[in-house]
């Protein structure tokens, strides 16, 4: 006699209650984190310390007062230091190469923290690159040289000569050249840390400079948590 097979039910289509779940908490993790970057981001005028009305104010008194680089650098750290006493100015001039959108320099960061940095930089030799998409406005204060710079839709250069100052607005991007001796004082106010991976990438795809990395990591994570606690973010 033939054994009939049992049937098997078909199986639900729908999916399953713990899948469903997985969606949902992940639905809310992310909206979570929207809700308290919109937050921190009506927040961000209320973690500056400069402005950029200030430090062009501070690069036209050096300039006005110097004849050379070396001089105008050094006023402005002490104008700094009088504006902002405490710990949020770094004295200590640490120079260290950085390569960042096939462009090289070298900086000496004179303040570092979430929202907020301010550093020399510039190049001896001339350089270009790529300036990086970033989350921050980005202002260049020249005190030697010129930069030139371009947007893709752009069929001109801008030229930007000592005592200008260079607003690379948020989210934008151009290539940019310093034709040649070029220093400058640069600020970039918004959310920092984002940046850093620009910064980093060409050490591990290109120089394999390791020892600039570690310099450069130690001073800007030294400068961060010092401000942090402080209370400056």
């Amino acid at each position: 006699m033939a054994v009939k097979s049992a049937r098997r039910p078909p199986q639900s289509s729908k999916p399953s209650g713990k899948c469903s779940m997985k969606w949902l908490i992940l639905a809310s993790i992310i909206g979570i984190f929207c809700v308290i970057g919109s937050v921190l981001e009506g927040m961000l005028d209320r973690f500056y310390i400069f402005s950029p009305e200030q430090l062009n104010e501070v690069a036209q008194n050096a300039l006005a007062r110097q004849s050379d680089t070396r001089g105008v650098i050094d006023d402005i750290v002490r104008q700094l230091k009088v504006s902002h006493p405490g710990r949020t100015i770094n004295t200590r001039e640490e120079w260290v190469f950085n390569n960042a959108g096939g462009a090289m320099g070298s900086m000496y960061i004179i303040h570092a923290s979430i929202t907020e940095y301010l550093i020399i930089f510039g190049t001896a030799l001339g350089t270009e690159g790529h300036t990086g998409r970033h989350t921050a406005d980005d202002y260049f204060h020249i005190l030697e040289g010129e930069q030139w710079a371009y947007e893709a839709d752009s069929l001109t250069k801008e030229v930007y000569p000592a005592g200008s100052v260079h607003h690379l607005q948020r989210g934008v991007v151009k290539q940019y050249r310093m034709p040649d001796t070029c220093w400058a004082m640069e600020y970039a106010r918004g959310w920092i840390p984002p940046m850093l991976p620009f910064g980093y990438a060409d050490t591990f795809f290109s120089t394999l400079d390791i020892q600039t990395l570690w310099h450069t990591s130690v001073i800007t994570g030294r400068e961060i948590i010092a401000n942090l606690l402080h209370g400056k973010f």
